[in-house]
Parts: structure tokens; sequence; C-alpha cells
């Protein structure tokens, strides 16, 4: 009895070994598929805030790629113009204020005015920061009037007998004309320096060479009484 009990058991395991191998394998199919059908759909899931901020960089760069940013172009303006150009008649220059005055001219060679010992009347009108006309005539027989254009410098310091003097040099030229009975006009070169005296006066020397008939060379030494504008 208890043989053919055992027997049937055995058989009975026998048959079901093979069953619970293919569940065994079954299952282990399953849980592998539910595994990869897991990884997939977290793979697919997109993690929050992930995609709307792929999606918001991608429009910046849009935006910054169509519309680039650019300097702006400053809007014209009228021309102001330089202070070195601005001619106002009458205004001080960098070397000094504008004068009328008289002086004395000692000629260094020559028939006219210029060239012989006369008396002149000299002034300066400061045209613009650098630049000014200095008309003067030198009185005698036969007066020669000078319309020089200069280049005025900056003032700088000498020390002549220990003593500092601040002095503004001017270079330039212009027409000389001498007014005779057989008038004659001619090129003038001048170069000269300006010293200040006080807020009135100016004392002033310059060499002139005037190209007349002749070449008459002058020196003119005066000082003048300072104004400015008309």
């Amino acid at each position: 009895m208890n043989s053919i009990f055992s027997r049937q058991l055995s058989l009975s395991l026998a048959l079901l070994a093979p069953i619970a191998t293919g569940i065994a394998v079954f299952g282990s199919g399953l849980s592998a598929q539910a595994q990869t059908m897991t990884r997939g759909s977290s793979q697919s899931v997109p993690t929050p805030g992930t995609t709307s901020t792929k999606a918001k960089a991608l429009s910046t760069d849009i935006a910054q790629y169509q519309y680039p940013e650019t300097t702006p172009t400053p809007a014209p303006t009228e021309n102001d113009p330089s202070p070195d150009v601005d001619l106002d008649p009458g205004q001080a220059t960098r070397g000094g204020s504008s004068y009328l005055g008289v002086a004395g001219n000692i000629g260094l060679g020559g028939d006219s005015a210029i060239g012989e010992t006369s008396f002149a009347v000299i002034s300066k009108i400061g045209l613009a920061n650098v630049l000014s006309a200095r008309p003067s005539v030198a009185i005698e027989d036969d007066p020669v009037i000078l319309l020089p254009l200069t280049y005025d410098f900056s003032f700088r310091s000498v020390d002549p007998l220990d003593e500092t003097l601040s002095i503004a040099p001017y270079l330039g030229g212009g027409v000389a004309i001498e007014a005779s009975d057989d008038a004659d006009v001619g090129f003038l070169l001048t170069g000269g320096v300006d010293v200040p005296l006080s807020d009135r006066f100016t004392a002033t020397a310059a060499v002139n060479a005037a190209f007349l008939d002749d070449t008459d060379v002058g020196l003119l030494i005066g000082v003048g009484y300072n104004f400015a504008g008309f």
C-alpha cells in the first residue's frame, strides 16, 4: 500500500516538474518584458521642466539668430564748430588779448617806411583761438600798410635777467601796401612776441619783411591797450 502511494507521488512529481519549469520560464519572460516596458516607458516620459526648458532655450536661440543685437546709430547732430575755427573778431587768442596801440619802427634795410625809422599804429584782432589779424601802418613820407594773418602760439616762460616773463610767439604772412605816387604791393612776412604787462596792456615786438621794389625789413616795438570783442 505504501509502495503504491510512493510510486504515485513520484509519478505526480515527475509530471509536475516540467510544468513548474515552464511556468518559471514563462514568469521570467513576463518579468523581463515588464522591466523592458517599464524602462522604455521611463525613458519616454520627460522629466518635469526638461522639455519646457529646452523649448525655451531653442526659442531664445532662434530669437537671437533672427534678431541679433546691434549697436544703435547715434542720431546726427549739428556740427559744433571747434574753438580753433570759430571766428569771433576781437576775441582773446591762446596768445593773449586783442589790442590797439602805437609802436616805433626801426628800419633794418630798404627805402620804404618799413626799412626806415618811422612811427606806427599797431593792432591785434583775435579771430580764433590760434588765429589773429594784425593790421598796422608804418607812417613816414610814404606810409606802408601791413595786413598780416598770424598763427598764435601758447604762452611760454622765459627768464631774462633772472625774472620770469610769459611770452606768446606768433608767426604769419600777408600783404604790404606802399601808399605812394607809384603804389606798390608785395608779400609780407612777420614774426614776433606778445608780452602781457597787465590786464589792460600788452607789449609787443615784431620783425616785418616786405617784398616791395626792394626787400624792406623793420623792427616794430610797441605797446597796446587790450580790448575784448566789438
